[in-house]
Formats: C-alpha cells, sequence, structure tokens
C-alpha cells in the first residue's frame, strides 16, 4: 500500500463510546512494567486469592480431566451433582431451599452473570440503580446494555448503608433493575436482615429486580446471609454467587446464579447463546469444594485476619483512617485531608516503592478520598510493604506523604 494512502477503519458500535477498558486491565499492564528481579512490584490492589483451593478440590478435577470421556460439550445448565451441590452449600450456609433443577444456574464466573442479567432483563433506556461506590462492571454492564445509570449513593456518616427512604421517596417509575453487593465491596459493609428486607418490599411494591452480588459472604464475616433468605425476595431477587473468593477459585471461573424458576429461565436463554457449557472437570472439582467444612474456612479466614493486622499498619503509617468492622477480602481506608489527589499520590508511592493500592475513585465518585488494600499477599509480602513505605517516609523526596501522616 503506498505510504500516502489514508487506511479507513471500521467504525466500532456505538455502546462502547462510553465504556472504557477496565482500570485494572490497564493499570496493572504499567504496574508489571515497573518489575525488575532487583525490586519486584508488590501489588496490593487485586483480590485474587493466593491460597490453594481444598485438595479434594484440585484431585476431582485431575481425575475427571484424566478421563477421555469428559471432555466434550456439557449442558449449558451444568451437571445434576454441581446444581444439587449449591443447593446444598445453600441450604447449610444460608439456611436457604433451592430447587436444584429449576432455581440455579452455573455460571462461569459470577462476572458473565452481571452482563447475562442485564441483557435478559434490560430494555433501552431502562434505568439501573447502582452502588456509588461500587463493583464498575455495574456501571459497564449498563451502558453496554441500554440501560440509563442511576447511582446511589454510599457514605461513610451512614457507615455505607442504602438509604432506602430516600429511594423510595424519589421517582423509580423507570428502574428495572437494581444491584446491591453484601458484603460490600470496597467498603466491607455487611447488611442486615431487616435492611435486606426493606429493599426486597421496596423492589415489591416499586416492581423491579434487586440483585445482590454476594462473593465476599464467608470470608471474615460471621453471619453469611442470602437476601434469599427474606421474606418476598423469591418474586424480585436474584443472587450471584461463586467459587472465587470463599474457596479461593478465582481463577477457575465458577459460579452461579439463583433465584424464582421464570428469572432464571430468562438468564438461561441468553448464556444458552453465549457459551457451550462448563469443562466437566470443574464441575466436579466445584462439587467436592462446595463440601468444604467449617474448620477449612475457620483455617482461611484465621489466615485473612492475620494479614489484615499487617494491612492495618500499612494503612496507619501512610495516615489513613479506617474501621475494623469490615468483612471481605480487602480494608477500605479514608486518606488524610492534606493529600491534595489520592491519585497521584497512590502513584507517587508506587513508582518510589513499588507497592501498588488501588486508589477508591475507580469505584465512584463517592470512593475518590479512599485507598483499598488488598489481603491476598503472605503476611512476610505485606510486611515487606510496610518496610518499604517506612523506608520512603524516610526520605526527603516523600514530602507529600510525610504531610499525609503528620
Amino acid at each position: 500500500m503506498p505510504a500516502n494512502d489514508t487506511i479507513k477503519m471500521i467504525r466500532t458500535a456505538n455502546r462502547i463510546a462510553n465504556v472504557e477498558e477496565y482500570y485494572f486491565s490497564r493499570k496493572l499492564a504499567e504496574v508489571r512494567s515497573l518489575d525488575t528481579p532487583e525490586l519486584p512490584v508488590i501489588n496490593l490492589g487485586i483480590g485474587s486469592p493466593d491460597l490453594a483451593p481444598s485438595a479434594h478440590a484440585i484431585d476431582a478435577l485431575v481425575t475427571s480431566a484424566r478421563n477421555p470421556a469428559n471432555h466434550g460439550y456439557q449442558s449449558y445448565k451444568g451437571i445434576p451433582a454441581f446444581r444439587k451441590a449449591i443447593a446444598a452449600f445453600y441450604h447449610n450456609i444460608y439456611k436457604v431451599t433451592l430447587d436444584p433443577e429449576s432455581m440455579i444456574l452455573p455460571l462461569m464466573g459470577s462476572k458473565e452473570g452481571i452482563m447475562h442479567i442485564a441483557m435478559a432483563f434490560l430494555d433501552e433506556g431502562d434505568e439501573v440503580l447502582v452502588p456509588n461506590p461500587g463493583y464498575p462492571t455495574y456501571s459497564s454492564v449498563a451502558r453496554l446494555t441500554g440501560g440509563t445509570l442511576r447511582y446511589y449513593t454510599l457514605n461513610e456518616e451512614t457507615n455505607w448503608g442504602i438509604d432506602v427512604d430516600a429511594l423510595r421517596n424519589s421517582d423509580l417509575s423507570k428502574v428495572k433493575l437494581m444491584w446491591i453487593n453484601f458484603p460490600h465491596m470496597p467498603t466491607g459493609r455487611v447488611a442486615t436482615r431487616e435492611e435486606l428486607k426493606a429493599l426486597v418490599d421496596l423492589a415489591r411494591e416499586k416492581q423491579f429486580l434487586v440483585v445482590n452480588d454476594n462473593p465476599y459472604s464467608l470470608i471474615l464475616n460471621d453471619n453469611p446471609l442470602s437476601i434469599l433468605s427474606i421474606e418476598g425476595a423469591d418474586e424480585v431477587a436474584l443472587e450471584l454467587n461463586s467459587l472465587s473468593k470463599s474457596h479461593n477459585m478465582a481463577g477457575w471461573r465458577l459460579g452461579w446464579v439463583a433465584g424464582r424458576k421464570e428469572y432464571i429461565d430468562a438468564v438461561l436463554r441468553v448464556k444458552s447463546n453465549m457459551d457451550s457449557g462448563m469443562f466437566l472437570g470443574l464441575q466436579h472439582a466445584a462439587v467436592q469444594a462446595l463440601q468444604n467444612g467449617p474448620d477449612w474456612f475457620a483455617s482461611l479466614n484465621e489466615t485473612y485476619a492475620r494479614r489484615r493486622k499487617v494491612a492495618a499498619k500499612i494503612l496507619e503509617a501512610l495516615g489513613c483512617t479506617w474501621s475494623d468492622n469490615q468483612s471481605g477480602l480487602f480494608l477500605w481506608a479514608k486518606v488524610n485531608d492534606s493529600v491534595a489527589d489520592v491519585e497521584r499520590w497512590i502513584d507517587e508511592i508506587l513508582y518510589a516503592t513499588k507497592v501498588f493500592i488501588t486508589p477508591g475513585f475507580i469505584f465512584g465518585d463517592a470512593g475518590s478520598r479512599y485507598i483499598r488494600i488488598s489481603l491476598c499477599s503472605t503476611e512476610e509480602v505485606l510486611n515487606q510493604a510496610l518496610a518499604r513505605i517506612h523506608e520512603f517516609l524516610k526520605k526527603p523526596s516523600s514530602s507529600s506523604i510525610k504531610t499525609a501522616v503528620q
């Protein structure tokens, strides 16, 4: 092609015009570029468990994978044994009874369920209630599916709870879908049964679907709760859950959506056009993982509790404030008012210490004065990060951070 010819690119779809690449997709490439053998980057940003799944789950995967008959396409609904294991898990953990045949749909991670649910229920212009701060995918999927975003703000003054009365007093006539996420990410807030009941009652009154994204309920949380345990929830609620956080299987992509048969059937109509079923070996492994007993989870949470103490020391060194009453895989903390630009401050720390901490603005403007530390690193690594930050604070060049901790 002649050098002076102009290449005409095919125009992308309008639906992606207002959807940016996921922050971590872009930022982690930058973080990795700083990695050197002499001083490896310490990534405290991502909630990707570094611990192994149960040995029984791994053994089940290996055994299944060795069977030549197990490598073909599978049912879109997953094998009965997987759905029955999910139903048993819900009964044991949440005291919820689910029909494994009609009320559970396995997913390749609950993240895909966010898209499937939106595609199944949203029409162009339908309003979607999204938490601020909250998981960015809720907003992205609403944009991709033609929904109209409507944020509801959570704040520290009200302990990151949802103001149901304010919602009820607003015009909800166009709302079709509401995303909630308890235990909440990034704040670690756990909802009470009474709060979930108020939301279910509101959804029934105003006729919209409320979806609880519930992957953190077994992490540093003494009272796991499912929205499906609330009276009336079967009429207006779905719940997403997964093995990613609670069972150390994030990369395995094992999740599900649970709820009323008619709603599950609607999601299945979308999903069955998007994939060709989940690898059988993964399903066999999931069946075993879902049988992990209380001792397994107690050991897991003891590890995270020890890590949280070190993460708190990092936050203390940086002059932040936080609540000890947080569940999930993170610590969420408020930055000292003397820091003018939190994103720039986090980058300064990253480039000076090679320690990456997540800035809260990526979860919405209500998180702009906050940061988040993941507990998915060993105590040794967290202590290394603490030592690097302490060392950096001693240097004259760290004036902006020193101001923050004074």
